[in-house]
């Protein structure tokens, strides 16, 4: 049987703290990146799997193979350690009919047209309307940076917005 350990939002996917901090506290051994863009450019194909540890598998998949896959049991035995670059992914994720309860919400970077909430993560008007979807189906979602950081409840973020 296959087990997600952890979903985590990190537009920056696979980097230092997911490849060493994360997939180690997490016993994860196999890191699923969920990105149609990336799934589709060879160039950041080789970035992350240069950057995945090596005590770990790397699947680099779309939305709909993840979820294909995931539903398949494809990954028998597997400690899934699941990233993707925003929320949008993850109401997708449910909307194809994978089922999950919570997320960690690492990295989101500032740029035009969104508004800082912690200091790892900015969100646009459409990121908030996403959040909130997934909290409207039951979703748990906290922020935390790194496994030795507190973890925080998101959406109390987004409500003082």
């Amino acid at each position: 049987m296959q087990t997600i350990v952890n979903i985590r939002i990190d537009e920056r996917l696979i980097h230092g703290q997911v490849a060493s901090a994360w997939a180690n506290t997490l016993k994860a051994n196999r890191i699923m990146v969920v990105d149609d863009i990336a799934s589709q450019d060879d160039i950041q194909k080789v970035a992350l799997k240069m950057a995945c540890p090596s005590s770990c598998k790397l699947s680099i998949l779309s939305v709909a193979r993840a979820v294909e896959n995931l539903l398949a049991q494809k990954y028998d035995g597997d400690r899934i350690f699941m990233v993707c670059k925003g929320p949008e992914v993850l109401v997708k994720i449910l909307e194809l009919g994978f089922k999950f309860n919570e997320i960690n919400v690492g990295n989101m970077s500032s740029a035009p047209g969104t508004k800082q909430i912690k200091r790892s993560v900015s969100v646009s008007e459409l990121d908030v309307a996403n959040f909130r979807k997934l909290q409207s189906l039951g979703i748990k979602m906290h922020a935390q940076m790194v496994p030795s950081e507190s973890d925080i409840d998101f959406m109390s973020l987004i409500d003082k917005m």
